[in-house]
């Protein structure tokens, strides 16, 4: 399937758009104030232990400290980054967790804490500790950590504490062991002993011996630089920052599907070129200065995408629609018919309606950047062969999408369950916020639930206090509101407590919003 990349740069942000069959299936954004944080490299220090959850937080220098579990913690990681400070001596490390370390540095497999030896018997609050950014701060979550080290280069993923040699489980399971082999014989030392771990990308298939050794190459002097800064800088402190978008553009999403890269900015171009002619020069016949006159979002109205993807209601052509609601636990997609009629019966206008919303959902699952748990409610199905039908096609539809996802299938009340990784926050966390009105509810209060509010607050506040006369201080629904049908209600307050009561209309409150000054 042809796939273009579109590129829209300025000073403040980022905007990547990928592009296949005339239609946006995902916009990626990078604002040079808030850059993702994954993949990024700290010295971190140990804030707090944890043993009841067998888990530790961390300070690596941003505003909430991050959380780092036992399982992502390797056992021999407080002997070899356990940095001594002066601050924070660095105790004798437990026998057990000695032994566990040995016994680590010796396996042929990926190093795994010791399912035993609990995380206090492993670091210690005020430790330094090298760490690795897993997930990015999401809502009032900090940032989720690792302690297994692993940089990613063009072709080859290296695991400097670690000797194991791994393939991509994306090629083909005949052709893994012949790779895995060349690999063997191409990272080890000369005296034939490993020298760190390496896993094989799955771009890597066809690449030739020399590309491999200067992907190894590239990636041995990053770690190098990185154990360098360790020795010197204080802890919290970034040791190594990840590619930014438009380079992890390069190494991720192209492939032999892409037709065209094409960025906005000539200086930009430039810069790109230059790291593609050095790390992957597959790519640079691809890249291309865009210089048309109209804004190159505009070339498939993407920005347009953009603002649909901000809304809770997705109109399908049929006429039927979806309406999408985001938690910070779940995703809710709801399918409903809408004005589609159907030309049949109304078990095919249902099935219709549900195809046409599992091509749509797939995509905005991609568009939205959508994570975690994902329930879809799709029109109830009489048929048993149409409900097999629309799964068929909503895993079809899903197998494009580069992100990891596990379909469930659909539940006995008819729902289907699904989760989708989340590593982000998703398109509408990145560009919108609570709205003030309404905290983030969704709904406001009605102007008539607002004025039997402000009539209860005056009755409260006539037994507290003697003022001279009261005055009502609010938005301009509610103030005509009690200027029409609430008049006797408020002319009876008046009454009830002796005191004149006055309004004034404020055009810039809120319907929720009010103040009662006593005169």
């Amino acid at each position: 399937m042809s796939q273009d990349i579109l590129i829209n740069w300025s000073p403040q942000e980022t905007r990547v758009a990928v592009v296949e069959l005339g239609a946006v299936q995902e916009v990626h954004l990078e604002r040079t104030l808030e850059r993702g944080l994954v993949g990024n490299i700290y010295l971190g220090k140990v804030s707090r232990v944890l043993p009841g959850m067998q888990s530790a937080f961390i300070d690596i220098g941003l505003d909430r400290a991050a959380f780092l579990h036992v399982a992502d913690l390797m056992p021999n990681i407080a002997a070899k980054h356990a940095t001594p400070r002066a601050s924070a001596p660095v105790a004798p490390v437990p026998p057990a967790a000695a032994d566990a370390a040995v016994a680590a540095t010796t396996a042929p497999k990926v190093l795994t804490p010791n399912p035993v030896l609990p995380i206090e018997r492993q670091i210690f609050e005020g430790q330094a500790l090298m760490v690795q950014v897993l997930k990015d701060p999401i809502g009032t979550k900090g940032a989720r950590l690792t302690a297994q080290i692993s940089i990613a280069g063009r072709l080859l993923v290296f695991l400097p504490q670690d000797n194991h040699i791994g393939v991509s489980q994306k090629i083909p399971p005949a052709q893994r062991e012949a790779l895995r082999q060349r690999l063997v014989r191409l990272t080890a030392n000369p005296d034939g002993s490993p020298a760190g771990g390496f896993i094989l990308r799955t771009n890597a298939e066809d690449a030739t011996d020399e590309e491999l050794v200067e992907d190894t190459a590239y990636l041995r002097k990053t770690w190098l630089r990185i154990k360098d800064a360790a020795t010197r800088q204080p802890p919290a402190t970034l040791l190594h920052e990840d590619l930014n978008l438009m380079q992890r553009v390069l190494r991720d999403l192209v492939g032999a599907d892409t037709q065209s890269i094409r960025i906005d900015s000539r200086e930009q171009h430039g810069l790109l070129l230059g790291f593609a002619g050095e790390f992957m020069p597959d790519t640079v016949k691809k890249l291309q200065h865009y210089s048309g006159e109209r804004p190159i979002f505009d070339l498939y109205n993407i920005d347009e995408d953009i603002v649909r993807a901000l809304s809770r209601r997705v109109d399908l052509k049929s006429g039927g629609y979806l309406v999408i609601d985001q938690t910070e636990a779940l995703t809710t997609v709801d399918v409903n018919t809408g004005g589609f009629v159907g030309a049949r019966n109304f078990d095919d206008t249902v099935f219709r309606t549900n195809l046409e919303a599992a091509q749509a959902i797939a995509r905005q699952l991609r568009l939205r950047n959508l994570g975690g748990i994902v329930i879809v409610d799709f029109i109830d199905m009489v048929r048993d062969d149409h409900r097999d039908a629309v799964l068929t096609e909503f895993r079809k539809q899903i197998a494009r999408d580069r992100v990891k996802t596990m379909i469930g299938g659909f539940s006995q009340l008819g729902l289907l369950e699904m989760t989708r990784k989340r590593t982000r926050e998703s398109l509408a966390h990145m560009l919108s916020e609570s709205c003030e009105a309404c905290a983030g509810r969704g709904v406001v209060k009605t102007a008539r639930s607002v004025c039997y509010d402000i009539l209860r607050e005056i009755l409260r506040e006539a037994r507290a206090f003697n003022p001279r006369e009261f005055r009502v201080v609010g938005s301009p629904k509610v103030i005509e509101l009690f200027l029409d049908e609430e008049r006797a209600h408020l002319a009876g307050l008046s009454d009830f407590i002796g005191k004149p009561i006055s309004l004034q209309s404020e055009g810039s409150m809120t319907q929720e919003q009010y103040d009662i000054v006593l005169l």
